[in-house]
């Protein structure tokens, strides 16, 4: 054994560290001569004698108790006796995991003529058991690469390796997980002086092969012999050496030494292997070398495990995005990028009718199909359940072309599908610009694509373009229905009031405002409903706010109650479809008018004709409650559906409002001014009140009144002001009555028709 090192010259000065320990062994055993700790692989750590000297040779002692040690865990040590009756007390210091972390050697004198005896091991551990317990603790809290460094006095290259493989970048640039998968292969192969390394996990698609060596990597062998390699693996929970090679005597081995670690996920299934290759006149592979590459399988499992999507075998989203970062400051800066967005059509009706199992096996066949079928270049990723992107290096009439042929491979993978359910994508593809920032915007507009597609009939490809509206519209509403969730969670909505007067049909009538809803964006700006009602709508978002605007509106109208309750004013308040659809709207609008402590009668509520007739029994159930409540109850872009007649005849309404499109051609338009006329006469024999939307001048108001409609409703009458002013205008309960207001923020009201206000 080559001897260490003084300890004042070791990195650390370990001997400072571990004298305490010292002194405490040889206060409990006087005879101790010498204290020296072996690492797990043998060398020498530390030792309390600058010198062991060739006449104290441990390497077989401690070689003989570090095999017994691994062979029985539950192993403390042993005792030996050196020439010259030297006894050598070989105590095994394990971590929690029971794993041989040191063996601390203590040579004593010889027995002098008054004791001629051995103390037994037991006895010994035992007396030396406190002071055990306590380095063994020291030594598993400074178990990591870098106390190692520190403590031992140097790495030799197997840690240098593997500190390489543990520490961050110093460019502070995170490789992708591909790159770095390759450069840990390639150290692997390099350091262990391999021939040919592989990395095999065939359920995420990864398959490497690197050479150490000019000569290129023996790929054909490894596809030849690649099941037998995973066989061997497999059937192992440790890796597995083969130095046996081909010869006359031995036909089956292999023709070159190999080294095979199994890849285990962490609930230990098997799914991929480490295989290392050496020449057959190579050195053998050691267990040394087993160690080694253990370590660095499980490096490369947890990689892919992170960066791969364990269902589809493609990139997770974070590796995804990092990937694409790579390719944007790495790539040809003259290459063109494609985004396609994937969307597997009605996957829930698949979970539905044949469970979650077969909808996952979909999902894992589509993922192989992206796999196979991705051009050199190319890479995917599964960003969400039945959602998938690809970035192809291609413009966008080939990512069409490559998109169509995707959806072909598609439709062919309900034949491998036991319960035979069709199956089918949707895809968009757009131009990628190529900016680091624009990652978002082009996935973005894909997806507005793909969802165009399945506005389209779903199994198609479309494309993003400007000049398709539809699309366009749809990637709006993307940024707009964000910016509302914004201003929903700020408080940046309120509510502007535009007032309903009665016209000379009905001047003793009291006068209504219809409340509207406003958006204040980032910038201070306004927003009308036209910005963001068809995001809204298309995201799922009405609900929110049809509730945000009535619990508002009745903490706004609750100071005032008991003045509203002696004026006959009222307040029409919009609710979409989409409410009609939450079966729990309807009892929180009923039970928030119901504990307001305001007149019921204050309150319209207006719902779309169109949105009625799309649900009429849940739309006329809600109507019959408000009107039961004392609620009234409107129908607004009435005239407009097929079944204007029939479902007027089947609700309670109380109001009419008479679609703006007839209103605005009434002077000009027969069959309009027909179609005014014909709803005041009927709606007036049904004792239902008509409003006329869009009344944009006196002389169309006019001639609506002249047609016997009831109220008139647009900037000829009164522009939307906000409801805090209209408000103001009504005396708190505390306060006198000023009398009828004259003006609204400086707007003429029209206050001889304001009748008790």
């Amino acid at each position: 054994m080559s001897s260490p090192p003084e300890i004042d010259q070791l990195p650390g000065r370990p001997g400072e560290r571990f004298e305490p320990y010292v002194r405490l062994v040889r206060c409990l055993m006087p005879r101790t001569t010498c204290v020296a700790m072996f690492g797990p692989a043998g060398d020498l750590a530390w030792s309390s004698e600058s010198m062991l000297g060739p006449d104290l040779d441990l390497t077989s002692l401690v070689d003989e108790a570090l095999l017994a040690g691994r062979s029985n865990p539950d192993s403390t040590g042993q005792v030996r006796v050196l020439p010259g009756s030297v006894p050598v007390y070989l105590c095994s210091l394990r971590d929690e995991t029971r794993r041989l972390v040191a063996i601390l050697a203590i040579v004593c004198r010889p027995p002098d003529g008054r004791d001629t005896r051995t103390q037994d091991f037991s006895f010994a551990y035992a007396l030396l058991s406190p002071v055990l317990e306590c380095l063994r603790r020291e030594l598993v809290s400074r178990a990591t690469i870098e106390e190692l460094t520190h403590t031992v006095g140097g790495l030799d290259k197997d840690l240098n390796l593997l500190l390489a493989q543990t520490s961050p970048d110093s460019s502070g640039v995170a490789p992708d997980d591909a790159s770095e998968l390759q450069a840990l292969l390639q150290q692997t192969v390099e350091h262990l002086r391999a021939r040919t390394g592989a990395l095999h996990v065939p359920e995420r698609g990864v398959t490497l092969v690197r050479s150490g060596s000019a000569a290129p990597p023996d790929a054909q062998f490894l596809m030849r012999a690649h099941r037998r390699l995973l066989a061997m693996a497999q059937s192992q929970h440790t890796p597995v050496i083969s130095n046996d090679t081909r010869s006359a005597e031995n036909p089956e081995a292999f023709p070159y030494r190999v080294l095979c670690c199994a890849l285990r996920s962490r609930a230990g299934r098997f799914i991929g292997l480490l295989v290392l290759l050496r020449e057959a006149g190579a050195e053998p592979f050691t267990l040394r070398d087993a160690h080694i590459a253990e370590i660095l399988g499980r490096k490369a499992l947890g990689v892919i495990e992170s960066s791969y999507d364990a269902l589809s075998g493609l990139y997770t989203r974070p590796a995804f995005e990092q990937r694409v970062r790579g390719v944007v400051t790495g790539g040809e800066s003259s290459q063109a990028w494609s985004a396609l967005y994937v969307d597997v059509d009605q996957l829930h009706a698949i979970n539905e009718n044949a469970g979650m199992h077969v909808g996952d096996a979909v999902l894992a066949q589509l993922g192989e199909l992206l796999r196979h079928r991705l051009p050199p270049g190319a890479f995917g990723s599964r960003i969400s359940g039945d959602r998938f992107v690809v970035m192809l290096p291609a413009e966008v009439h080939d990512a069409e072309n490559f998109a169509e042929s995707l959806r072909a491979g598609a439709e062919q993978l309900a034949m491998t599908n036991a319960h035979a359910h069709g199956v089918s994508i949707s895809v968009g593809v757009a131009l990628f610009d190529g900016g680091v920032d624009e990652l978002a915007h082009v996935l973005a507009a894909a997806e507005t694509a793909c969802k165009a597609a399945k506005d389209r009939g779903r199994n198609r490809v479309e494309v993003y373009q400007q000049s398709d509206l539809s699309i366009v519209r749809r990637y709006a509403d993307i940024g707009v229905a964000g910016q509302l969730r914004e201003a929903i969670d700020a408080g940046r909505l309120h509510l502007d009031a535009q007032l309903i007067l009665p016209l000379a049909a009905a001047e003793t009538a009291r006068p209504h405002y219809e409340l509207l809803l406003r958006m204040t964006d980032e910038a201070g700006r306004t927003m009308g409903p036209d910005s963001f009602l068809s995001a809204a709508t298309r995201y799922q978002l009405m609900p929110v706010i049809d509730r945000w605007v009535v619990g508002h509106v009745i903490d706004a109208l609750k100071p005032r109650a008991g003045v509203l309750e002696g004026r006959a004013l009222g307040f029409t308040i919009n609710f979409s479809g989409q409410s009609l659809n939450d079966e729990a709207f309807a009892d929180v609008l009923i039970e928030q008018v119901e504990s307001s402590g305001l007149d019921p009668a204050l309150f319209v509520f207006e719902l779309t004709e169109n949105a009625t007739v799309a649900n009429l029994v849940r739309a006329e159930a809600l109507m019959r409650r408000l009107r039961a409540l004392g609620c009234g109850v409107a129908l607004d872009d009435f005239g407009t559906g097929l079944s204007s007649l029939s479902c007027l005849r089947q609700l309670p309404v109380t109001m009419l409002k008479i679609d703006g499109s007839f209103v605005r051609e009434v002077l000009t338009d027969a069959r309009a001014e027909s179609m005014v006329r014909a709803i005041a006469q009927l709606a007036r024999g049904m004792s239902i009140i008509t409003v006329a939307e869009y009344i944009e001048t006196e002389a169309i108001g006019a001639r609506i009144a002249e047609l016997g409609v009831d109220y008139g409703q647009g900037f000829a009458i009164g522009r939307p002001i906000p409801l805090a002013e209209v408000l103001l205008e009504l005396p708190l309960p505390s306060e006198p009555a000023t009398g009828p207001a004259d003006t609204h923020g400086g707007r003429e009201a029209r206050p001889s028709r304001l009748v008790g206000y």
